[in-house]
């Protein structure tokens, strides 16, 4: 079902921007604003449908070849879909032709303003934090399956393939697993998955997407750990705690990323760890996208609450990686399914704790 309060943000875009109407059909805002997917090819970043909304009604159009399937599978029953005939041109000169003026659109259409509309899917709504829920747990149930699966034996790439027959026999869409045994892991911090057995231990990480919806996690899995392993973990959860305690403090204030970043470096410090924050990016805002936003020193991007945040600090060989929606009343792990070893970790510089997953040992 469509979210009233996304089309009243829309409503304000318009008045603000002097448009008659505006067209998306990149996937995550056309998901954004439909609950619904116009992906067919996971490499294109607009998708074959656009929705258009006129400040009174919505309708998406498409394809005739897909007219159907979005009117069967995909949209709910109020939407108007209508469609072109797919050999008369391309989505965008389709819009062109059907568009009041003046439009905008979030891809390139002839005669219409490009537009960009990410700052509207933030922060998320009430639908959002609900849907945001069930997505997150639906995720970790997935990943952590898959991990129990595990053997010392079993390569990069099989875990690879267990992640994502997991993940998409639960409905989602798996833009980014990474698969780091021992071997491999203490040296990169993206470990694409190799044929090469994870042995002593794994990080396993998942990026997914459902109903537009992003969530990031990581768990570790361990056989015959090495020695640092937990030590090393419980840092970088420690710097996630702070990151996220950080993050509340700043939607509070009217803070920035860049006031974020400068508490998960100083955690870095303070924990012994000097500058290691520079050998991988730390994560940010989720919800609509992979990451909304990544922090980065001296940023000025706001910090609005309520949103989901998908921290990710690494150590050599360590990651604590969850999606967690921060209100002000607090931080809510959503990637969780109670039946992870999960420990409380305490912020930096923050009078706040938060249950983040640990390692498992088998």
């Amino acid at each position: 079902m469509v979210d009233g309060a996304h089309l009243d943000r829309l409503d304000a875009f318009l008045d603000e921007h002097a448009l008659e109407a505006i067209w998306l059909a990149r996937s995550n805002s056309f998901a954004w604003l439909t609950r619904a997917s116009n992906v067919v090819d996971v490499g294109s970043e607009v998708g074959v449908a656009a929705a258009g909304y006129d400040g009174s009604s919505l309708e998406v159009l498409t394809a005739n070849n897909e007219l159907e399937r979005f009117r069967e599978e995909e949209l709910p029953g109020d939407v108007t879909v209508d469609a072109f005939d797919w050999w008369e041109g391309s989505l965008a000169e389709a819009v062109a032709d059907r568009s009041p003026t003046p439009a905008g659109a979030d891809f390139e259409v002839p005669g219409l303003r490009r537009v960009d509309v990410s700052s509207l899917r933030r922060p998320l709504t009430a639908a959002d934090v609900d849907l945001s829920r069930e997505v997150g747990g639906a995720a970790a149930a997935a990943v952590e399956s898959a991990c129990r699966g595990l053997t010392p034996e079993t390569t990069e790439r099989e875990a690879s393939a267990l992640l994502h027959r997991n993940l998409v026999g639960a409905g989602f869409t798996v833009p980014c697993v990474l698969i780091g045994g021992a071997e491999r892991a203490r040296r990169h911090r993206h470990v694409t998955p190799q044929p090469t057995p994870i042995g002593e231990y794994a990080v396993v990480t998942a990026g997914v997407e459902r109903y537009g919806l992003y969530d990031s996690i990581t768990r570790i899995v361990a056989f015959d750990p090495p020695d640092w392993l937990e030590a090393r973990h419980a840092v970088a959860s420690r710097v996630h705690a702070t990151a996220l305690a950080a993050s509340r403090a700043a939607g509070r204030s009217g803070g920035t990323a860049g006031e974020v970043f400068d508490a998960i470096r100083e955690a870095y410090d303070d924990l012994g760890h000097p500058g290691e924050w520079r050998n991988h990016h730390q994560g940010g805002a989720a919800g609509f996208a992979m990451r909304e936003w990544i922090a980065a020193p001296d940023s000025t991007l706001a910090v609005r609450l309520p949103m989901t945040f998908a921290w990710n600090p690494t150590l050599p060989g360590a990651k604590s990686e969850e999606t967690v929606l921060v209100t002000d009343d607090g931080c809510e792990v959503l990637t969780r399914t109670g039946e992870w070893p999960t420990s409380r970790f305490e912020a930096v510089g923050y009078d706040a704790e938060i249950p983040l997953s640990g390692v498992l040992l088998r």
